[in-house]
């Protein structure tokens, strides 16, 4: 187990030095100058030579790579060019939205899904199933940010049980936060949660056509049994990929539910850069995400050497 956690270590971090060259690449030296971009072009050009210097982007582009690189390593993200404070800063701060809410977006999709996955497999063919599949069609079918539309239009302007956006802070209590993230949280897992329903049914279905399963109801097993005991264990891989592939679209997802939501998140605050042509925080923050993305890769990994044991001796 500790051999194939190492190689598959060694594998993602590989990947993560291959997609800092790439995101430094595109970001700093294709475009050309970064400092006359985040200016303007009828910039003064003493304007853009201090920035040039403020920036640090007056050697070579190996240099400056390698520079911010160590930086990155190190916590030093860089100054935000609109706030005047640390990139890590502004990290900090909106961390502690995104993150609460990528989660609770992800327990609600998996906590919807697995139950109407296994419901559907469980009655193939049937009214259940028509139901659920039909649903999950809608789910995909639907953009998440109208979800969200939907959410406030129901929940905050007619039944007024939530607020239509904003962000009290956790120093006001944890409820007032969840409540906070339950309608956006909401729109982030309805869509997943159809993905992730269907790949649950398709592989529960695979599985129960296996000769072990027919085995095992021929030995007195019930169908629910054998689902539960049986097949439930060895359909979960393909499940684990999605849910690791989900927390991909649940960030990239935020970026416009946060925004729908006035969320101070992550997401915002990418798209706010974006706007301001901030590059440093843009930068910053595209790395810091694939660095998340291949973290949950990684846990991913570890969850199939889990549940799998055969992937544990390659």
């Amino acid at each position: 187990m500790l051999r194939y956690a190492f190689r598959r270590l060694l594998s993602l971090g590989l990947s993560l030095l291959a997609a800092s060259v790439v995101i430094f690449a595109v970001i700093e030296v294709i475009p050309g100058d970064p400092a006359a971009y985040m200016l303007g072009l009828n910039a003064d050009p003493a304007a853009v030579a201090a920035l040039r210097d403020e920036l640090g982007l007056t050697g070579s582009p190996l240099a400056r790579y390698l520079d911010w690189l160590g930086g990155m390593l190190t916590g030093d993200f860089g100054r935000s060019y609109t706030y005047r404070v640390p990139v890590a800063d502004l990290v900090a701060q909106r961390l502690w939205v995104s993150l609460p809410l990528a989660a609770y977006a992800l327990t609600l999709s998996t906590a919807i899904a697995l139950p109407a996955g296994l419901w559907a497999a469980a009655r193939r063919g049937g009214p259940v199933d028509f139901g659920v599949m039909g649903a999950t069609q809608l789910g995909i079918a639907v953009p998440n940010f109208w979800f969200a539309m939907l959410l406030v239009l129901v929940f905050a302007v007619k039944l007024n049980w939530f607020s239509a956006g904003g962000f009290p802070g956790w120093e006001a209590g944890l409820v007032p936060g969840l409540k906070a993230l339950t309608l956006p949280a909401v729109a982030l897992a309805l869509p997943q949660a159809a993905i992730l329903a269907r790949v649950m049914r398709s592989a529960l279905i695979e599985t129960l056509g296996q000769d072990y399963i027919r085995s095992a109801r021929a030995k007195g097993l019930t169908r629910g049994q054998a689902i539960r005991r049986h097949a439930f264990r060895n359909a979960l891989i393909p499940v684990l990929t999605i849910l690791g592939l989900q927390f991909s679209f649940l960030i990239a997802g935020a970026i416009i539910i946060e925004n729908v939501f006035f969320l101070p998140g992550l997401g915002r605050l990418i798209f706010q850069a974006i706007t301001q042509r901030d590059l440093v925080v843009v930068e910053s923050m595209v790395m810091l995400l694939v660095f998340a993305v291949i973290l949950v890769t990684f846990l991913v990994d570890l969850a199939y050497a889990a549940v799998d044991p055969r992937l544990r001796r390659r």
